[in-house]
């Protein structure tokens, strides 16, 4: 099936196409249709069905053919195959749906902000709410978009939000729900023909992530590393990465008010350094404090006018006066707010900057062993780098009583589709080649594990990251954890020598090493399950805990 021709046929024959609208004209648009509500601070709100308040990774289905099926890692259970002749029966249907509709909004922007690999993204919809989203979130198209790999290799994004999925036409081919009953939604990426189409699921981050993992499927194979990570850069023009999982204090530790942002999610590091994806951040609002991150509180709830304001919240409680509750979560957990990088104050532009001297990969280690600080020498970076560890808090789910070891690889799982060492090695390749020290920074508990010990102080913290980032922790003594594999710096400028060795900080020192063996044992247990079978490098097995 010729699919872009299919979409062409469609907007050639309606009769209401909305082409690359402004931000004003998106704007206006969303509340003539009552897609959106303006708050009493001037920002956007919408709001979603339940089960659309957050990704639907059951219902995120890659279509298995025989160009990139050997790419992909089947084994992972993010990576769910849709054949192809289902995935020619769902675009035939959504085709079938954008005739019907009586506006159609197309935004033509790219993802990439180095112009080398910008990939250029057609994005059409009947809602200008997800239209306005990809103005924040996408960037413009480069006026030197020839020059990209990707120049005349766009990619087509399909989204129809509050459209289901007939199910009964489905049944058997798309998930099947805990009642019986076939799933509404799907959101399907063919990547060989690079298209995208969002069904039935109105949360906006399902278009984003749908073209976080596109690139990071097609990056690789030029040569390029893409990372779920923030980057910032220093007054001497040096860049850093900082990688972690959800609650490790990557997007608080990134945003340094001595440091230019580059970006808080997405990046690409190529042969020229690193650049952003994104336009714009993507953030959670559930409990947000003003004081704590005052750059995502003013660029959320700053009075703008509408046309603007640039903020575009999703799923928070707001009270009849127009203002919010972000501490109630009865409709979600995950509220959210997309913004434009420039309503923030210290930022990078172009988001582009050289190779990173340094990068911090951050954990959040609820048992209280982990140190404060580690450094990783090139297999144990590409060991953790891997395994993307973090512990999930008692309490966060029912029956967790204890904190459980959380692993997801390359701190992004769901979005990295092809096999591990595609990944693992580019990583290893860069490091040598531009000399990047990885250091590993816990941002959990120390003393003891969670409901025992505290966790590190935020000031503490920061330190240990100044140095890291300052080049303090490049001559200092080092102590071998040989359970662990881990290199733990003996002395670091402005923090107690005491603390850096987690088991000093135990009262319970046959404690500390019970836990740390059953710790170890997680990640033994775990590596063995995924990555015993996929061919990684000896160094990179060796450098396992426990191994």
């Amino acid at each position: 099936m010729e699919f872009k021709r299919a979409l062409d046929h469609v907007l050639e024959d309606h009769s209401n196409l909305i082409i690359n609208p402004n931000r004003a004209e998106m704007v206006d648009y969303a509340i003539e249709n009552r897609e959106a509500v303006v708050s009493a601070n001037g920002a956007l709100v919408t709001w979603a069905r339940a089960e659309s308040t957050g990704r639907s990774p059951k219902d995120t289905l890659l279509v298995r053919r025989p160009g990139s099926a050997e790419n992909i890692d089947w084994d992972a259970p993010n990576n769910i195959p849709l054949d192809p002749e289902t995935f020619e029966s769902l675009w035939t249907d959504a085709m079938d749906i954008l005739k019907g509709k009586d506006q159609l909004y197309i935004t033509d922007r790219a993802v990439g902000a180095d112009s080398s690999y910008a990939l250029p993204v057609r994005t059409v919809t009947d809602r200008a709410t997800h239209a306005l989203f990809t103005e924040n979130m996408f960037r413009d198209m480069p006026q030197d978009i020839d020059r990209s790999m990707f120049a005349h290799k766009p990619f087509y994004l399909v989204s129809l939000p509050y459209d289901r999925i007939d199910t009964a036409k489905y049944k058997g081919r798309l998930r099947n729900l805990p009642n019986g009953k076939t799933s509404h939604m799907a959101i399907v990426m063919d990547l060989d023909n690079r298209l995208g189409l969002v069904f039935g699921s109105a949360y906006c981050g399902s278009n984003k992530k749908l073209m976080f993992t596109a690139m990071n499927y097609l990056l690789p194979e030029e040569g390029i590393l893409p990372l779920h990570c923030s980057a910032n850069e220093g007054d001497d023009g040096v860049s850093a990465l900082l990688l972690g999982l959800s609650g490790t204090g990557k997007t608080t530790l990134s945003a340094d008010p001595n440091r230019a942002l580059l970006g808080d999610d997405e990046h690409g590091w190529d042969d020229n350094g690193v650049a952003n994806f994104e336009n714009g951040c993507y953030a959670k609002l559930i409990n947000l404090r003003q004081d704590k991150e005052p750059e995502i509180w003013d660029a959320t709830f700053r009075n703008a006018d509408p046309r603007e304001h640039g903020a575009l919240i999703e799923n928070c409680m707001m009270f009849p006066d127009g203002t919010f509750d972000v501490d109630d979560e009865r409709l979600t957990a995950n509220s959210r707010v997309s913004y434009p990088l420039t309503s923030l104050s210290n930022i990078k532009t172009p988001p582009v900057s050289g190779h990173p001297r340094t990068i911090l990969f951050l954990t959040a280690d609820a048992n209280g062993i982990l140190p404060p600080v580690a450094r990783l020498n090139p297999s144990r970076a590409m060991l953790w780098f891997l395994m993307g560890y973090t512990s999930k808090l008692a309490g966060t789910e029912t029956g967790i009583t204890e904190p459980v070891s959380t692993f997801s690889r390359f701190f992004g799982a769901p979005f990295m589709p092809r096999k591990p060492d595609h990944y693992t090695s580019l990583l290893g390749e860069k490091m040598s080649a531009h000399n990047t020290r990885v250091f590993l920074v816990n941002t959990g508990w120390s003393g003891g594990p969670y409901g025992v010990g505290a966790r590190m102080d935020i000031n503490l913290t920061r330190s240990l990251v100044s140095a890291a980032l300052n080049g303090d922790l490049d001559d200092v003594g080092y102590q071998e954890d040989e359970l662990l594999h881990l290199s733990v710096p003996t002395s670091c400028p402005g923090v107690p020598s005491e603390v850096l060795w987690p088991r000093n900080t135990w009262s319970d020192k046959a404690a500390y090493d019970a836990r740390a063996r059953s710790l170890a044992q997680d990640f033994t247990s775990y590596f063995d399950k995924h990555y015993a079978d996929k061919g990684l490098d000896p160094e990179i097995v060796a450098a396992c805990p426990g191994k």
